[in-house]
């Protein structure tokens, strides 16, 4: 057995050796793309930077109790979400503190539990309009919206005035005193708003929801101030942006015409990031707004993102699925050469899942053919000029890109995040791997005929419930 084993093994090294080759090539050509295209980014932030327009403007101690400009609506959809859903309202309610506002929450007749966390949380406060979905849950979010909104249409032809903008948000959510004032000013001169995602650092998960903060900071304090400065379409996170109400009529009346109820899509995954690209498709005009307030704290979402692998992996499958796979589908590629560049970076995901996959199965072929070295079996030869020059550029991109994170993260989060940020560079790809599977295999489901259901994310905690001193 021994003798066979040692007989077959300089072919099997063969064959690992020419997996290797092949599979850096694959490897490194893709990492340069996107090493390109990161550069590309940089380099107009940093243009943005040298100009003074990456500082973010510091907004009056007194803003965040200005009167609004107009009546505004905010939307947040929810299911199963007792937990979390009072320290969203009461939290809201407390701190908006304009009368324009009113804020719409869906629940499911199935969802006893929530309806009366709602109804709980109300306190007396005649700005909160609970709505029952007619449908049992969960059908999706989208529905759950378009069911807000059909509350918010009848509530408008029954007062005769119709709302100035409509605002969304989640229930994890905690919202910003400024945000309304800042959305209402906005809406004066775009007809989309999307302000920053912060996610809420989390000491019992520093790896898994610590991750997110990453990502987040790089994504809302550079590339998205990026896109807004080259007057490129926004993506509606879903959270934390503002619609001008004419506009979220034109898309619902587009909508209506091509067989829908509303102008969210009911059989999209992300119909938050559609619909804000569709304001752009109308004609309307987007901005994506960084301000902080007079304290120096940053005008943001905040939110406790999955802290457990599981519910990462799903919600980031669930994001690619929408985004990248439907999106392909749905919105097509049209627009001017800035937008179709965009669109290429918000559709990479499965491609990223299959080049770090690809590179993770390189280190353990390294790791037998370096094994094999040190017992003496010699590799055959050594790797090309062009295949070395492609590496070398790899691993200068890979540190630089690893600055970068390093940067951003440290300074919204502090050095501590910041150090943490490289080290979480693994994790961050172990899930993208394993959602951009997960996405392939649910899009797939969904070509066979598999109807949309709301995979969402359930929260056990919430950000206002934490003292008011962990609030930077």
């Amino acid at each position: 057995m021994f003798a066979t084993i040692v007989s077959i093994l300089p072919q099997f090294l063969e064959i690992l050796r020419v997996i290797e080759h092949e599979l850096l090539l694959f490897a490194a050509f893709w990492f340069i793309i996107g090493i390109v295209d990161e550069l590309a980014i940089d380099l107009v932030w940093l243009w943005l930077w040298f100009r003074g327009r990456t500082q973010d403007p510091a907004l009056p101690s007194a803003f965040e109790h200005s009167p609004l400009g107009g009546d505004i609506a905010v939307l947040v959809p929810a299911w199963r979400e007792d937990k979390v859903i009072g320290a969203m309202i009461g939290h809201a309610l407390r701190v908006w503190c304009q009368r324009e506002l009113t804020l719409y929450v869906g629940c499911y007749a199935n969802d006893a539990a929530t309806i009366a966390a709602v109804i709980a949380s109300a306190d007396g406060d005649a700005r909160l309009r609970l709505v029952i979905h007619d449908r049992h849950g969960p059908s999706t979010k989208a529905d759950c919206l378009n069911r807000l909104y059909a509350a918010l249409c009848f509530d408008e032809q029954r007062s005769g005035r119709m709302f100035a903008g409509v605002v969304l948000h989640d229930a994890e959510d905690m919202v910003h005193a400024a945000e309304l004032a800042l959305i209402d000013r906005a809406l004066e001169h775009a007809e989309f708003v999307q302000i920053p995602v912060r996610p809420q650092p989390q000491p019992a998960s520093p790896w898994v929801a610590g991750h997110y903060t990453d990502e987040f900071t790089e994504a809302h304090a550079k590339s998205l101030v990026v896109r807004d400065a080259l007057g490129a379409a926004i993506p509606a996170a879903g959270v934390g942006c503002g619609f001008a109400r004419a506009t979220l009529a034109r898309i619902a009346a587009l909508r209506d015409r091509q067989g829908g109820v509303g102008p969210f899509a009911e059989e999209c995954l992300t119909e938050d990031y559609e619909l804000g690209l569709l304001v752009s498709r109308v004609g309307g005009r987007s901005r994506f707004l960084r301000v902080r307030d007079a304290a120096g704290s940053l005008v943001a979402t905040r939110a406790y993102f999955p802290s457990d692998l599981d519910a990462a992996v799903r919600q980031k499958a669930r994001w690619i699925h929408g985004i990248a796979l439907q999106g392909w589908d749905r919105l097509g590629w049209q627009g001017r050469g800035v937008d179709l560049w965009m669109a290429l970076r918000d559709r990479r995901g499965p491609m990223i899942a299959l080049v770090l996959f690809a590179a993770y199965v390189l280190l353990v072929i390294e790791g037998i053919l370096s094994l094999a070295d040190l017992a003496g079996w010699r590799r055959s030869g050594g790797l090309t000029p062009s295949l070395e020059l492609m590496l070398t550029v790899t691993f200068a991109g890979f540190v630089w890109r690893s600055f970068w994170r390093f940067a951003f993260t440290a300074r919204e989060y502090g050095l501590a995040e910041g150090t943490r940020s490289l080290l979480r560079t693994p994790v961050a790809n172990f899930i993208s791997i394993l959602a951009g599977r997960r996405a392939l295999f649910a899009y797939i489901r969904v070509l066979r005929g598999e109807v949309v259901r709301w995979d969402k994310t359930l929260h056990d905690d919430h950000p206002a419930l934490v003292a008011s001193g962990a609030m930077r």
